[in-house]
């Protein structure tokens, strides 16, 4: 029982954080920061550890003699979860063998432990949807610029009861991309009527 129930304790726990203020977007992706996320991980449990695995000949990346990728896994409360994630240029493409750096090895190890992080919960609703085929974020562009509007305007009419109504009845991927579009002192303030415990 108590097997089972750690790692579910730890998922929640990590799950229940909302990391949008902490990613950037290049291009059609959504990066959750390695360092914000690993010292997220480490504040609430101090004994986790990481693991980026080695090949035979003591290299940072595994091969198939054209393309690379890399293994990494974070072990948290005695799971340990495994992420293998290939080794991808600044427009994602596949680096092939004779080509690769060692900054397109060390992007592609930090990038893969922040997914094996996610795995245990962290920022994972970000992933959502990425293999899958493309689905929009929204049926109508419109909506979200209604919903930044509304947002902007409760927040500013101190109605922070509405504000959060409208923010927490969006998806992650929808709050995750209002986020990005709202101006910094409406953040601060979602940010704290986030944390009220006052259920809306």
């Amino acid at each position: 029982m108590s097997e089972v129930w750690q790692p579910y304790k730890v998922f929640k726990e990590l799950n229940k954080v909302n990391v949008n203020e902490h990613t950037e977007s290049k291009g059609k992706f959504t990066y959750l920061s390695w360092a914000w996320a690993w010292a997220e991980v480490k504040k609430k449990f101090p004994l986790a550890t990481y693991t980026v695995y080695e090949n035979k000949d003591d290299l940072l990346y595994h091969t198939d003699g054209k393309t690379c990728w890399v293994k990494t896994g974070v072990t948290i409360e005695g799971l340990e979860h495994i992420e293998y994630l290939p080794v991808l240029d600044f427009s994602n493409k596949s680096v092939p063998l004779d080509k690769i750096t060692s900054m397109n090895a060390n992007t592609a190890i930090q990038r893969s432990l922040t997914k094996a992080i996610a795995r245990h919960g962290l920022g994972l609703y970000i992933y959502a949807g990425e293999d899958l085929p493309d689905i929009p974020v929204w049926e109508n562009e419109a909506d979200k610029d209604e919903y930044v509007k509304q947002i902007n305007e409760s927040f500013g009419e101190s109605n922070y009861h509405e504000a959060k109504k409208l923010y927490r009845e969006c998806t992650n991927r929808q709050q995750a991309d209002i986020w990005k579009a709202l101006d910094q002192q409406t953040k601060m303030f979602v940010k704290e009527a986030l944390t009220d415990k006052d259920d809306i």
